[in-house]
C-alpha cells in the first residue's frame, strides 16, 4: 500500500460506462474506490445503496472505501459489509453511539472511519479517535460532486493530524471535496494521507489515466 492513497469517487463517473471507467481508474493506479452513499435526509441528495457496492465488488479487486452520508447508519452497516465494503466511514453528526457503531463496523472485518463536516468542530472527534482506522475531514459540505474546495478546512486537517500524531495513531487522514492538483498539495502539507478525487479523475478532459497521473505527480512533488 502506498504511503499516500488516491481514492477515486465514482460519484463523478459516467454510470452508463461505470464498469469500464472503474477498470480504467484501476489500471491508472488508483488505490481505493470511494462510494458515496447519500440518503436525501442527512444530505440533500440520494445516491447509491448496497447493490452498487456489491456490483463494484464484482468489478474490481480494489478496496471499497464506502462513505455513509446517511441517518442511522448502524441500520445498514451489515448490508454494506456483506455487499463487499472494505471500509465504512460514518459521520459524528449522525452517530449518537459512535463507540458501538465503530465496534459494529469492525465486527464485520471492515476498517472503521469517522467523518467530520466543515461546520463541525474538530474536538467532536476526540472521544473516538483512538478507535478510528480512518478519519475523513470533508473539504466541502457533503451532498454533491463538483463543489468548490473550502480553504478553511486545511486548518482542520492540520488540527486532526496533531491529535493523531500525539496519540501515535496510524489511522489514515482522508480529505474529500474539491481535491485537485491545486488543492491536494495543501492538504498533504497539512497532514492528509488519503485523497478522495471525483471530478479530477472521472471528468478530466484528457481522460481518467491522465487525471490519476496528474494527482500522483503532485503527491510526489508536494
Amino acid at each position: 500500500m502506498n504511503k499516500y492513497v488516491i481514492s477515486s469517487s465514482i460519484l463523478s463517473a459516467d454510470f452508463t460506462r461505470l464498469g469500464e471507467q472503474i477498470a480504467e481508474a484501476e489500471a491508472a493506479g488508483v488505490d481505493w474506490l470511494h462510494v458515496d452513499v447519500m440518503d436525501g435526509h442527512f444530505v440533500p441528495n440520494i445516491t447509491m445503496g448496497p447493490f452498487i457496492v456489491e456490483w463494484c465488488r464484482k468489478t474490481t479487486k480494489l478496496p471499497l472505501d464506502v462513505h455513509l452520508m446517511i441517518e442511522k447508519p448502524e441500520r445498514y452497516i451489515e448490508a454494506f459489509a456483506k455487499a463487499g465494503a472494505s471500509g465504512l466511514t460514518v459521520h459524528v453528526e449522525t452517530c449518537p453511539d459512535m463507540h458501538n457503531t465503530l465496534k459494529q463496523i469492525k465486527s464485520f472485518g471492515c476498517w472503521a472511519g469517522i467523518v467530520l463536516n466543515p461546520p463541525t468542530p474538530v474536538p467532536e472527534l476526540d472521544p473516538f479517535l483512538a478507535e478510528a482506522d480512518l478519519v475523513l475531514v470533508m473539504s466541502v459540505n457533503p451532498g454533491y460532486s463538483g463543489q468548490s474546495f473550502m480553504p478553511e478546512t486545511i486548518a482542520k486537517v492540520a488540527e486532526v493530524r496533531k491529535k493523531l500524531d500525539a496519540m501515535g495513531s496510524s489511522a489514515w487522514l482522508e480529505v474529500d471535496g474539491g481535491i485537485s492538483t491545486e488543492t491536494l498539495p495543501r492538504m498533504k502539507e497539512a497532514g492528509a494521507t488519503a485523497f478522495v478525487a471525483a471530478t479530477a479523475i472521472f471528468k478530466n478532459p484528457d481522460g481518467i489515466a491522465t487525471g490519476v497521473k496528474a494527482l500522483r505527480d503532485v503527491i510526489a512533488r508536494a
